[in-house]
């Protein structure tokens, strides 16, 4: 969002901010309002907003795009956008340190012969690098990985527009071939489309395997009777880690663990699974939208 107002001015576009409303009611009329046409924002921004248009038919007319970046969308996000409401799903990633775009999900025309369903499985990788950014994953000892869509590392960038350094430190952030470590974990596969798996920082290992947190959430965010889920990892005295999921349900629904857990059975292995599901009527979020697991750990960590 970082870069919206460079390429506002630039193109002559307008800008409609919120204000202190971010309730689904209040953005969906302001759009209406002021004729909207493209709207950036984080998963957590369209989640109730997509649910409050199913519940009262007043999508904007005018919305045609939709970017999203900050956490990974769900599929089920991309796919209601696209194939229910006819908005266009553009999925991005970047960071202020690259000022700011890293990626674009754009698809190819190939993509758009496929079945919204198909597509949007697709549409939940960030996507590939604009002119002037490149890319590269790396293993824990710094060795560049194959770009096969398989292997995962850490995500480094490099590029004109890309820091080196913060403000009053001295100390360069780069590697010593000049790259910079974003602290994702990812793929990048054959056409150089890149899909985050985590967070270095998120990422749970359990019994010598690696959990990615955003997989977990974002199928359990497929459930019918969730509206918002996240996944932390909790202290284990065999596997050293395991799994726990805090998780939203939606209005008027009592969903158990069973029925989550059943349900994410049909896509992830057993290894993957939660050890436990805990229900709550919100999550703790950040002044970006994104969820706090920070606060997670600190009520949960010990579960």
């Amino acid at each position: 969002a970082w870069g919206i107002p460079y390429a506002a001015a630039a193109t002559g576009a307008k800008i409609v901010f919120p204000g202190p409303r971010y309730d689904a009611d209040a953005l969906s009329d302001l759009m209406s309002q002021e004729g909207v046409t493209y709207c950036a924002g984080v998963p957590s921004v369209f989640i109730p907003l997509v649910q409050y248009w199913q519940d009262t038919g007043a999508k904007p007319e005018s919305l045609d795009m939709v970017v999203v970046g900050g956490a990974a969308p769900p599929r089920t996000l991309i796919a209601t956008m696209e194939g229910e409401f006819g908005i266009e799903f553009r999925h991005a990633w970047g960071m202020t340190e690259m000022s700011p775009l890293g990626s674009v999900n754009t698809l190819l025309p190939s993509h758009r012969e496929q079945s919204v369903e198909e597509y949007s499985h697709f549409q939940t990788k960030q996507g590939r690098p604009p002119f002037g950014v490149q890319l590269r994953i790396v293993d824990d000892d710094g060795k560049p990985l194959p770009h096969d869509g398989v292997m995962f590392g850490e995500l480094q960038v490099r590029g004109p527009w890309v820091v080196d350094g913060y403000f009053k430190e001295d100390k360069s952030q780069l590697t010593p071939d000049g790259w910079f470590p974003t602290g994702d974990v990812a793929t990048i596969d054959g056409q150089s489309y890149i899909q985050i798996t985590d967070r270095t920082k998120d990422l749970i290992k359990s019994g010598g395997e690696w959990i990615s947190s955003i997989d977990v959430e974002n199928t359990a965010m497929g459930h019918p009777d969730i509206i918002m889920a996240a996944v932390i990892g909790v202290p284990h005295e065999k596997w050293g880690e395991r799994p726990l999921m805090i998780a939203v349900p939606t209005p008027d629904s009592s969903p158990t663990k069973e029925s989550v857990l059943k349900y994410l059975s049909e896509t992830l292995a057993k290894w993957q699974l939660p050890d436990d599901v805990i229900f709550v009527d919100e999550l703790p979020m950040g002044a970006t939208g994104k969820v706090r697991k920070v606060a997670l750990r600190e009520e949960y960590g010990t579960e």
